[in-house]
């Protein structure tokens, strides 16, 4: 059952400007890349970018009622945000505030074949947003609150993250399920600078679901292991490194600070669901799963779904709507893991963070008509797969 206004949606928004590389061979990029070069490309998409837009409006294509609260500035790349979102429906909109004491953040996403994306990125107004932005009185009619990004909005991460902590305290407040994701800050930056296992630690008792993927998880709470994963230079491949124990361990973790649902994001690996108990989730709000029982204590872990990749650029984003999505219909844990990386993989079929997203109805008739997952083989002790779904489960 989806209620009025089951979500509200804040925090980051840009204006993603998407050229079409699709010309490339298989890693010419780097070669081509270089000082004096002319790389001809194809045209360009222009797509709202940022968890706001891409989390909010995938949950609106899946069917979930939702607001979307973010600041633009009141400039040409602020008019194209507002338009586009307001095609979707014109509601959606109506919580983008234009502020003309600041230009519009925007994205270059750079992303060609055969070789990781990269973005340039103007923070604009995402740096002054705050927690007076959010409309509380719209959260407490919401059944979720989602939050993304705060370690690229300066009003978040500076003092001590007591801006964020202040988000999600007045959130909880209000009585609805909260959630938060993150992104991978530049590390030589003010964001990536910061003491994030001490914010953390102070904001994640008001957070229910907490949705970062390996990457920033490890960067963020436990950066010498980061490092030695990643490589000095980072040119290690991270994914492929990551085990069944080490997400218990993090995710234990999670749990131990305050989380009741972690959905650690594993990039073309899947997705990792680990849960609290009965009476952690309990705690949830207006959003928490009516069979307590079923979600407490989950260890579950979804690969992904087998796919022509056009782009990548929102994948995250699209997982996180999918599982929210879930988690509002009330669908099993197993279902839900499914249901998210099912989205996920939607996504990435199209160059742009929206249009490849499908109805709700449409996505899970997809999974039931035998949509191939990738290999995920976990041979480790107590580890099963559910061949009904293609889940891995631990202690099934």
């Amino acid at each position: 059952m989806i209620d009025k206004f089951s979500a509200v949606v804040a925090g980051h928004i840009c204006l993603d400007m998407i050229p079409n590389l699709a010309a490339l061979g298989q890693g010419q990029f780097s070669e081509l890349f270089q000082p004096g070069h002319l790389i001809v490309a194809g045209a360009a998409t222009f797509s709202p970018g940022g968890p706001v837009p891409n989390t909010g409006l995938a949950l609106h294509r899946l069917g979930v009622p939702v607001r979307l609260v973010a600041r633009v500035g009141a400039d040409p790349f602020g008019e194209i945000i507002q338009k586009i979102i307001a095609a979707y429906g014109p509601a959606l909109a109506e919580g983008i505030v234009a502020d003309p004491q600041s230009p519009t953040s925007y994205t270059v996403v750079v992303d060609p074949p055969g070789t990781d994306r990269f973005f340039l990125h103007c923070p604009g107004t995402n740096d002054v947003f705050g927690a007076d932005d959010i409309d509380y009185g719209l959260v407490a009619q919401a059944g979720v609150f989602h939050f993304g990004y705060p370690p690229i909005m300066r009003r978040m991460y500076s003092e001590g993250g007591a801006g964020l902590v202040e988000v999600f305290r007045r959130a909880k407040a209000a009585g609805a399920t909260t959630s938060l994701d993150m992104t991978f800050p530049d590390p030589t930056s003010p964001g990536g600078k910061v003491d994030w296992a001490a914010i953390l630690r102070d904001v994640l008792p008001y957070v229910d679901i907490f949705g970062p993927s390996i990457e920033e998880l490890m960067f963020m709470l436990r950066r010498s292991t980061f490092e030695t994963m990643a490589g000095a230079d980072g040119s290690r491949s991270f994914l492929p490194q990551i085990t069944p124990g080490l997400l218990t361990d993090v995710s234990g973790e999670l749990i131990e600070l305050g989380v009741k649902m972690a959905a650690i994001k594993l990039g073309n690996r899947g997705l990792y669901l680990r849960t609290a108990g009965t009476a952690r989730l309990a705690q949830m709000g207006r959003a928490a799963p009516a069979d307590l029982q079923a979600w407490a204590g989950q260890e579950l872990w979804a690969p992904c779904f087998q796919v022509q990749v056009a782009g990548t650029t929102g994948a995250g984003d699209a997982t996180l709507a999918g599982f929210l999505s879930a988690l509002l219909r009330d669908l099993p844990p197993r279902q839900a893991v499914i249901a998210a990386v099912a989205v996920g993989a939607c996504n990435v079929e199209a160059v742009d963070t929206i249009s490849g997203i499908r109805p709700w109805e449409e996505t899970l008739e997809r999974v039931a008509a035998g949509w191939l997952q990738h290999p995920l083989v976990l041979d480790v002790p107590g580890w099963r797969r559910d061949d009904t779904c293609g889940v891995w489960a631990k202690n099934f």
